[in-house]
């Protein structure tokens, strides 16, 4: 894992990581090269295969491309039915922490948080607003990265559901009293109105997709949810 991540893990800092599927694909290129200018320190990657959720993004081609155009880290968010099947070949695309979620049946959570491990990559769970932590509690020494949904996942521009505040609490309060390694990163309706509470509540890194690409000045809106 980079040394930023490390560094969120250690300390207090908040990164953020503008979701690329709000960027413009005609101009993929130079909206990345703003986002970096503007001082983002991840680009957040959905992934969504239409069935997990009703919703159909890109698969390891267009990610290998966004890889060869960044210079900064990929964090990739798989929402598919399979993740165990496909998780490599997004590592291999380029993704520097692959995530997928605890909701997807019939797979080996365990299993795939430590092959992508293996495989030289951090490894991340997300969970939806309605799942409890308590339901991931073992896999919390694992992982690199624990994602918190603050909307239900699918489509971008919903808005962010106040409630699963306490769960980002919760889940910074285990990690402090266990000495876990997970960074807690928060995914939905994220703006600068509402990134104070969750950087208070203890979110380190903030994913913001329409905030910061429907904006006019990216780096304003980066500056002011990461405060």
């Amino acid at each position: 894992m980079n040394s930023l991540f490390r560094r969120l893990n250690e300390s207090d800092a908040v990164a953020v990581a503008p979701s690329i599927l709000s960027a413009d694909f005609s101009r993929l290129g130079e909206e990345i090269r703003a986002v970096e200018r503007a001082g983002a320190d991840f680009l957040h990657i959905d992934i969504m295969d239409g069935h997990f959720v009703p919703n159909l993004t890109f698969g390891p081609m267009i990610v290998e491309a966004i890889a060869k155009l960044a210079n900064i880290p990929l964090i990739t968010h798989l929402m598919i039915d399979a993740p165990g099947d496909y998780a490599e070949k997004y590592i291999e695309a380029g993704s520097s922490l692959v995530s997928f979620h605890w909701e997807v049946g019939g797979c080996d959570h365990e299993g795939i948080v430590k092959r992508i491990r293996e495989l030289g990559c951090g490894a991340g769970i997300a969970i939806n607003p309605g799942t409890p932590l308590s339901e991931v509690d073992h896999l919390l020494s694992e992982i690199d990265l624990l994602l918190t949904m603050t909307v239900f996942p699918g489509f971008g521009g919903q808005a962010f559901i106040p409630d699963v505040l306490d769960k980002i609490q919760e889940a910074d309060r285990i990690k402090r009293e266990r000495g876990f390694e997970y960074v807690i990163e928060v995914d939905g309706g994220i703006k600068p109105s509402n990134a104070a509470g969750i950087r208070e509540a203890g979110g380190r890194i903030l994913v913001a997709g329409s905030a910061v690409f429907g904006s006019g000045d990216y780096g304003e809106v980066i500056r002011s949810i990461r405060g």
